[in-house]
């Protein structure tokens, strides 16, 4: 069966299409109240996100647009110290979308949510007319623990940038499925629960947090120095990327420096702190590859030493530069 301009009327269409994929998946105390809004129990100081996913294809090596939105919204959150509590989930639905597609999408989502310890509390449908395509939009509410100040302005000459984990994997699992590239490249999409976690539970000064999502590394890191006021500089060699990953970018000429991912996060610790915080990453499911890459100084920018011992400045992503993937 397929999505119809009916599914969006709000009549009896619309509530079979709610009972029998959303209803089933997303069942909760607070959801199948069917209010006009969630009321929910938050104490303290609360981070909230808003985020909208568009990929091609749907369903990809690693992952789904369901999955890929629960992760992107946790970590956002997690970014920020907060430990996620709510999700609101709006669909926008092209005509024609198979319904057992949206199906195993809206699975997917469940289960993520279930396993980053998530409640999805409020929703939306819209059916538009179009070519069986859709698009989610998110909200992500989290607690902050007291004590808890992470910003992308506390970062402090002799701070270390650890991230955690390889570069480009999404990027390029999104790129061969659209060029039909075979290969073995899985996207990184992943809840970072674990890796934030153990930061906080060993005690790290943690300054920032950012998940390396569109834009890439290069962009985050440029965002940070100009909110810091510092300049930071990596070393290349220490910057971890798949050798599959690697040989794809050579192929196409494409920088994993700027490519997006989505179960990547780098962390800005104190230097005190930087191989105890390496280690309490590397000690999680989603860190196993985790590096220190680079140091934060006084100045301003951001910089690279290259393989070849030279020393070159980077900038944000400007324009496309790269094959869009959402």
């Amino acid at each position: 069966m397929k999505i119809t301009m009916a599914h969006g009327s709000g009549g009896k269409s619309s509530a079979q299409l709610m009972s029998d994929i959303f209803g089933k998946y997303f069942k909760n105390e607070i959801l199948d109240r069917m209010e006009d809004a969630a009321v929910l129990d938050v104490s303290g100081k609360i981070a909230c996100s808003t985020d909208s996913f568009v990929v091609t294809p749907l369903i990809f090596s690693g992952g789904d647009i369901g999955k890929l939105c629960v992760c992107g919204t946790v970590n956002d959150l997690l970014m920020m110290g907060a430990v996620p509590k709510y999700i609101t989930c709006g669909f926008i639905m092209e005509e024609g979308l198979e319904t057992g597609l949206l199906d195993k999408i809206v699975e997917s989502m469940a289960r993520q949510a279930r396993e980053a310890g998530v409640v999805i509390v409020a929703g939306d449908t819209k059916v538009i007319e179009g070519n069986g395509g859709l698009y989610i939009n998110t909200t992500g509410i989290g607690e902050i623990p007291a004590g808890r100040n992470v910003s992308s302005s506390n970062c402090e000459p002799e701070d270390v940038v650890i991230v955690s984990g390889n570069l480009g994997d999404h990027h390029a699992c999104i790129l061969s499925h659209r060029m039909e590239i075979e290969n073995h490249i899985k996207s990184d999409c992943a809840a970072l629960n674990d890796v934030v976690d153990s930061l906080f539970e060993n005690s790290i000064n943690v300054k920032t947090m950012r998940d390396v999502t569109r834009g890439g590394l290069g962009t985050v890191l440029n965002e940070i120095a100009d909110s810091s006021g510092c300049m930071i500089e990596l070393n290349e060699e220490s910057i971890p990327v798949d050798d599959e990953v690697r040989g794809f970018c050579d192929i196409l000429g494409l920088d994993p420096l700027y490519m997006g991912n989505e179960g990547k996060m780098i962390a800005v610790v104190s230097g005190k702190d930087a191989d105890k915080a390496l280690e309490a990453i590397r000690n999680t499911k989603h860190g196993k590859n985790a590096e220190i890459i680079g140091t934060v100084k006084t100045g301003s920018g951001a910089y690279i030493k290259t393989r070849l011992g030279a020393t070159r400045r980077f900038d944000v992503l400007y324009g496309e530069g790269l094959p869009r993937i959402c």
